[in-house]
This record gives structure tokens, C-alpha cells and sequence, in this order.
């Protein structure tokens, strides 16, 4: 920002607020950073040309009609099919939202991922286009599954603009979005601004709804809803729970420094497990409310998609030895503020403001759930921050990379040199040698023995740590200790029933026992805990559950879906296929299996994949055999 800009930032705040005094040039700077932030704040003072240094300029204003659209559950659809969701969200725009926009003498000024703001110079056109839009998008979805529809939710108000360019802004622009915003699935919402113009001009009848308090809107707004466009049902994206649902948004990272993303998400992941063991409470896993991160967030639709009642948010900064949390907590339906909380503390004093936000949290919801077993919720913290952040810093890498993995497994050593009674990262590095001791070609079990010896560890540190039951269990599995592998995992979910990824570690485990229609229903629970949750092995695995079942086209379907194919899902591909005799593509994906792996070995895979049943064994022998694979 020159200093010509700062100059008239400041002359142009002295005279909107009055000031005699003179302002230091660092609150122009605030003041840009706010604009940044939230452009449609109603609360900035100047346009952003005038941030610009042009405040000699005369802002130009206009009387329109806006109309704000988005789609309900965007999130939730781009997270189960990208492709897809984006390919019909253009085809709509095209073949309905610009014809219909065009018909009714609108301009779309904004489009974003999810919807679009349209300015009309008649409150009439822009409801009776808002009318037509909604039938049409109804008609656009029938015959479709419920979960892949696009439902609009629609805003509409007539106010004053400013006109920059092709752009409008102002609280002409902020009411209609914040009416969408609130505005229940497939209806339209109607300020009285623009209720005064239409009544008596437009064959739709009206509900009053009366003065609704607005987020960022000084005055409450009264709101009438378009009779003719009826709330769509749309049952996946409300809590079928009927415990308080909460979602905790990805702390935001304050420290100026992109590198420290790790720690604030860490944070937020903690708070999210702590949040979790509370069975009274229906914590949204972490990919569901990670979704969201960088965005600035509408609580009251954030809450609609993701079906919460109440959000935590915050934000974490660290300035030398010094950590500032700041956490709140919203009741979305109203966008109401229950609980702030500002904590400055020491890095060593980092676990007990954890503990401190989660306890003030749950006893705020005291009056609507009932939180028991406080002193099991308690987690047992590291000694150490730095050890606490090597294994933030380790989970973070991706598992699909060898070289990422080597890393992680060397910081969760170092965290557990630094606090011997690490459970999480004695957990954690367990899984790695795991993981090392499947991709092994040789008959050694030296990491399975290790991966044991540290789960076992990790479990004596912290008997209440979920991460640790589970991993245990993944131990037992491979070991063919299948009744201890049962039992750790169900304690797993006991402690966490909230956590997806234990949910599918039973998936597995049903896999190994061969019960693979048991299996593929535990995956489906864990797509219903977390509708987000899609790791690189989960559409792989559903594939192999399909294998065992004798589902191979199913099954070539789903490990087909593998983002990154490592080499166990080119060996699946080869048996399917060798099953099915489709000897191309049986012996393609076995050439690929040799070309990676020229040491491979069928009896060795096939007994590491600790197949309980004989007959599960032998179909994957088989179909391994005819595509051509030795040993």
C-alpha cells in the first residue's frame, strides 16, 4: 500500500467517523486487511477503489434487484464425486441458469464454486425468474438419487449497490446473500424491501416470516418465503442423531507462516478426538469440517451442510515461547454466539488449554446433553510440545510415499526419545513398521515383530487412547489373532465412536474373517460417520471386500478408484481379472506387479494378507496363478 493510498484511507475514516486526532497510517493497513478478508462486510466504510487511492473519485451507486443462489450441500456432493458434481453444476448453468437469467433481463455480476449473485432492475423479474429457476432445477432432478441432486436455496432483496465495473457491493448485495443463506432447501426468500415492490404484481403467494436477525446486518430483516417452492427433503444432509451434533472448522493458522499450517491443524484434530469421546456428543469427523478451510464461513450454512447444531472455531498463533488460542463456540440455526474464550499461554502449557476448551465447551452444552465420565474424556498429554509436534509433523506426511513414510517413522522416534510415554506416537510408528512388513518380499517378520512390541508400548502408556486399541487390533490381524483384533478394535469404537477410520479397520478385519457383505457394510458406516472420509486405500479395500464376495466386476470397479495404484492393487487387478479370464489385462497388471516387485512371490502375499478361511487363500492363489505371477 503506497503512501497516496494510506493518505486517503485515512482522511476518508477521519470523515466518516468523525475523528479530530490524527490516525496512525497502520490502521489503513487494518482497515485493507479487513476488505481482503470480507469484501461484502457491511461494516467497511469505503469502497476499494477508494483503498486504491482514488477516493476523489465519486462512488457510483444504483437501486437493483439481487438475487443470491447456491447449491445446498455443495461440499458434501464435490466430496463424493468432483468430476461429476462439477460437469452437471455446469450443464445446469448453461442449459437453465443463463437462459432463464436472460429471459427474465438479469445479469449474473458473480459466480463462485457453488452459486451465483444476479442483478435484475425489477424486484419483479428477479422473484418470478427465482420461481422458474427452482421449478426447473426440480424438474432437472427428477428421477435422480436424493444424495446426487442439486437443490438450490435462493435469497432475494432490493437495495442500494455500489456499481465498481462489472461488480456491485453493499448491503443491497450482503442482505440477499444472507437470506440465501438462512433460506431452507429449495425455497426462496424475500426481503420486505422487495415484498413492497411485488405484491399484487406476481401470481405466487407469500409466508410471512417476520424480522430475522441477519449475520453482519445491523437491523433485523423481515423475510417472506415464496409459497409456491416448498422445502426439499434432503435427509442426507441432516444429522439422523439425536445427540447434539458439533463440527469443529479448521483452526485458523495466525502465525504469518504457511509452513506452521501443521500445528493449528493438529490442534483442531485434537480438540475434534477430545470433542468425540463424549458420547452424548455427535462430532463430525475431521475431513467433513476440513472442507472449509480458508473460506469465509456463513455459520448458518455451514451448519445446514454439514448437519451441526453448534460449531467451534478459532484460531491459534505462536510468537516466540508464547501461544495464543482463541476458540468460540455458535449455535448455527441462529448464528448465535454462546462461547469465547482468549487463551495466552506458554508452548509447555499447551495441553492444558486443550483440555480447558474441550471441558468449558461440553459444560456449556450442559442444559442440552448430559456429558458423564468426564475423567475418562481426559487424555493423558505428552511431556513435551516438542514432542508433540514431531508427531503432528509425522501424521501429516502422506502413508502412499515410502520416502514420506521413512520421515514419519524418524519423528515419531524422536518424539518418543523426547516423552518415553508417548502413546499416540508409539501408535503411530507401529502402523509404519506395518506397513514396511507388508511391502516386504522377503519371509522376514522382524517389523511385524517391532510393530507389535511399539503398539503394545503405546497401549501400556495410555490404556483411553483410541489410536492405540486400533492400531493393537491391525497388529493382531496380521499376527492371525483374529478374536484379539476383534476386541481392540471394538474398543477402538467404544472409546471413538465418532472416528471413521476405525469403522473401516473393522472393514478389514471382516475382510481377513471372510464375512465380506459384514465388511462393505462397515465401510458404508464409516462413509456415514464421516461423509468425507475417502483415504487412498478406502475404495481399494472396498474393492478386495468385493473380491472375497466373488464380485469381481464390482471389485475391478472399485480398485480402479485407487488414486495413487500401489503395487497390492495391481496384484487384486491381476487376480480379478485372471478369475474372470481376461488374460490381457490379467498378465498387463502382473507385468506391472514384476516390473515394481521382482521378488515377488504369491504364497508370500497371500500370507500376509491373513486370510482366515482357506477358500478366501485359494481363490486369490488361483487367480494370481492363471495371470501369470511365480511363486
Amino acid at each position: 500500500m503506497n503512501n497516496q493510498s494510506v493518505a486517503a484511507v485515512l482522511e476518508l475514516v477521519k470523515e466518516r467517523i468523525g475523528a479530530e486526532s490524527p490516525l496512525h497510517p497502520r490502521y489503513a493497513s487494518e482497515i485493507m486487511d479487513l476488505w481482503r478478508v470480507d469484501p461484502y462486510n457491511s461494516t467497511a466504510p469505503f469502497s476499494r477503489k477508494t483503498c486504491s487511492g482514488m477516493a476523489e473519485e465519486r462512488v457510483q451507486r444504483r437501486l437493483v434487484a439481487i438475487l443470491a443462489a447456491d447449491v445446498v450441500g455443495y461440499s458434501r456432493l464435490m466430496g463424493e464425486d468432483e468430476a461429476g458434481t462439477l460437469a452437471v453444476l455446469k450443464a445446469r448453468r448453461k442449459q437453465i441458469l443463463e437462459p432463464l437469467v436472460g429471459k427474465h433481463q438479469g445479469r449474473v455480476f458473480k459466480l463462485t464454486g457453488d452459486g451465483a449473485l444476479v442483478q435484475f432492475s425489477s424486484a419483479v423479474d428477479a422473484v418470478a425468474c427465482a420461481i422458474d429457476l427452482q421449478q426447473a432445477m426440480a424438474a432437472a432432478n427428477t428421477g435422480q438419487p436424493e444424495k446426487r441432486q442439486i437443490v438450490l436455496r435462493i435469497g432475494i432483496n432490493l437495495g442500494d449497490v455500489i456499481v465498481e465495473g462489472a461488480d456491485l457491493f453493499g448491503d443491497g448485495v450482503n442482505i440477499a446473500a444472507r437470506l440465501e443463506a438462512v433460506a431452507e432447501p429449495g425455497c426462496i426468500l424475500v426481503s420486505g424491501a422487495a415484498y413492497d415492490q411485488i405484491k399484487n404484481k406476481i401470481s405466487a403467494a407469500f409466508d410471512d416470516l417476520g424480522p430475522q436477525s441477519l449475520r453482519n446486518i445491523q437491523d433485523p430483516v423481515r423475510a417472506y418465503r415464496v409459497a409456491d417452492t416448498p422445502p426439499a427433503t434432503l435427509t442426507a444432509l441432516t444429522s439422523s442423531s439425536p445427540k447434539a451434533s458439533i463440527a469443529v472448522l479448521p483452526f485458523v493458522n495466525m502465525s504469518g507462516d504457511p509452513s506452521q499450517d501443521y500445528f493449528s491443524d493438529g490442534i483442531t484434530e485434537d480438540i475434534i478426538t477430545e470433542l468425540a469421546r463424549f458420547r452424548q456428543l455427535h462430532v463430525l469427523a475431521r475431513n467433513s469440517s476440513f472442507r472449509y478451510r480458508g473460506q469465509n464461513v456463513d455459520v448458518v450454512r455451514v451448519g445446514r451442510e454439514l448437519g451441526a447444531r453448534y460449531l467451534v472455531e478459532g484460531s491459534v498463533r505462536r510468537i516466540g515461547n508464547r501461544i495464543r488460542i482463541v476458540a468460540q463456540l455458535v449455535e448455527t440455526e441462529a448464528g448465535r454466539h454462546i462461547w469465547a474464550e482468549r487463551y495466552d499461554r506458554d508452548q509447555e502449557e499447551l495441553f492444558a488449554v486443550q483440555d480447558e476448551v474441550v471441558r468449558t465447551i461440553v459444560a456449556t452444552l450442559a442444559g442440552r446433553v448430559v456429558a458423564q465420565d468426564t475423567e475418562r474424556a481426559r487424555r493423558k498429554p505428552p511431556a513435551s510440545l516438542v514432542a508433540y509436534d514431531y508427531v503432528l509433523k509425522g501424521d501429516a506426511l502422506p502413508l502412499s510415499d515410502p520416502q514420506s513414510d521413512r520421515q514419519a517413522r524418524e519423528l515419531f522416534e524422536k518424539a518418543i526419545e523426547l516423552d518415553p510415554e508417548y502413546a499416540k506416537a508409539y501408535a503411530l510408528l507401529a502402523s509404519s513398521h506395518c506397513r514396511l512388513w507388508l511391502n516386504d518380499t522377503s519371509d522376514s517378520n522382524a517389523h511385524l515383530d517391532r510393530a507389535f512390541e511399539l503398539a503394545k508400548k503405546g497401549l501400556a502408556a495410555d490404556s483411553n487412547e483410541s489410536t492405540c486399541h486400533s492400531c493393537l487390533g491391525w497388529v493382531h490381524q496380521l499376527k492371525g489373532a483374529y478374536d484379539l483384533a476383534e476386541h481392540h478394535y471394538l474398543k477402538a469404537f467404544e472409546l471413538n465412536p465418532n472416528r471413521a477410520q476405525v469403522a473401516a479397520g473393522l472393514a478389514d478385519l471382516n475382510i481377513a474373517l471372510g464375512k465380506p457383505e459384514e465388511a462393505l457394510e462397515r465401510f458404508r458406516q464409516a462413509k456415514r460417520i464421516d461423509p468425507y472420509f475417502d483415504p487412498s486405500w478406502y475404495w481399494p479395500m472396498v474393492g478386495v471386500a468385493h473380491f472375497v464376495a466373488e464380485h469381481f466386476d464390482d471389485a475391478i470397479a472399485a480398485l480402479n478408484r485407487s488414486p495413487n495404484m500401489p503395487t497390492w492393487v495391481h496384484v487384486y487387478l491381476a487376480a480379478c481379472h485372471g478369475l474372470k479370464g481376461d488374460m490381457d489385462r490379467a498378465h498387463h497388471h502382473a507385468a506391472e506387479v514384476m516390473r515394481r516387485r521382482p521378488a515377488f512371490s504369491v504364497l508370500r502375499f497371500v500370507k500376509k494378507d491373513a486370510y482366515k478361511r482357506a477358500e478366501d487363500r485359494q481363490r486369490l492363489i488361483n487367480g494370481l496363478r492363471k495371470a501369470g505371477l511365480p511363486g
